[in-house]
């Protein structure tokens, strides 16, 4: 099975007592490769394709940013998950790394706990993520993730963003007048909407473990761990108007071009333990109905929900 396999984790830092204390900590449950450069980096996760890469951000010939932006233009290399190591303190350089996609921080010096915990967090997302389609958890029409998979990954994030008190969002969307479409101009044409429109959802979700999933008829969800509001309220607004602009073929007239809105709710919460994650997606519902009465083709959202603060 292939839950027997050790997945493979990728260390790259100059620093060989860094490198040798990661490898102490991740070694009895993965398989290690090391790099000790930005170049070298490229070429073993060109290779190997590991399940996850622990990369340092300072480094003498690329620094880590460079390194993911190489990694993410790199269709063989695009989709794994990125952890930077780091001493930086700067916000500022923890939101450059989240906007280029790295999925979490370790800090310098390192607590093997929390090495640990963010590792197995991202490799088992990522062993998700490979078993999809086995599973039976893509939606067949869209061909991304279903409810079965948007619940399960909801589950993992909510207890993780509960562990590492970090917030988790969530946008709850639903096609605009979508009945009257399909009414209109019949179901084959709904159908090849309802997959125009999920690319367009794909298009505008950076990181691996944001996830975009179909809920049920035109209804869909986007989880987006450790992201606050104003980062959710950037992606959500992005999704509309990227459907906003999409444009398919009418049936029988393939000048005619069909279109359509969204209406979007957008929820951040800082999760307790005492909190459920069907709060959040009931907030989110409430929040794109009203963004449905309110005009449409729109994003809706109020203050956080238990920031903690």
């Amino acid at each position: 099975m292939e839950t027997d396999i050790k997945q493979t984790i990728l260390i790259v830092d100059d620093e060989r007592l860094s490198s040798a204390v990661l490898n102490n900590i991740l070694s009895p449950e993965y398989s290690i490769l090391m790099a000790r450069s930005g170049g070298a980096a490229l070429k073993t996760a060109e290779e190997a394709v590991p399940d996850l890469i622990v990369l340092d951000i300072i480094m003498p010939d690329m620094n880590g940013f460079d390194v993911l932006k190489n990694l993410k233009n790199n269709v063989v290399t695009s989709k794994i998950p990125v952890i930077f190591i780091t001493g930086l303190k700067k916000v500022q350089d923890e939101e450059t790394g989240f906007l280029l996609g790295a999925v979490d921080y370790i800090t310098k010096p390192f607590v093997a706990t929390i090495v640990k915990a963010r590792v197995n967090t991202h490799t088992q997302i990522a062993r998700q993520m490979r078993m999809i389609e086995n599973l039976g958890m893509i939606d067949p029409l869209t061909n991304i993730p279903n409810r079965r998979n948007f619940d399960e990954r909801l589950d993992l994030e909510w207890k993780r963003a509960i562990r590492d008190k970090r917030p988790v969002s969530f946008l709850m969307i639903d096609l605009d007048n979508f009945k009257q479409f399909n009414d209109t101009h019949g179901h084959l044409r709904g159908d090849a909407l309802l997959k125009a429109v999920s690319k367009a959802f794909t298009s505008c979700i950076k990181r691996p473990a944001d996830l975009a999933a179909r809920l049920g008829g035109e209804e869909f969800g986007i989880i987006l761990p450790d992201t606050d509001l104003n980062g959710a309220m950037k992606v959500a607004e992005d999704i509309r108007a990227a459907v906003e602009a999409v444009r398919i073929p009418a049936a029988y007239d393939k000048q005619n071009k069909l279109s359509t809105t969204v209406s979007i709710g957008a929820v951040t919460w800082y999760p307790q333990i005492k909190d459920s994650a069907l709060e959040l997606i009931a907030k989110a519902d409430k929040y794109m109905y009203i963004a449905k009465k309110t005009g449409k083709n729109r994003v809706y959202t109020e203050l956080p929900e238990n920031s903690g603060r």
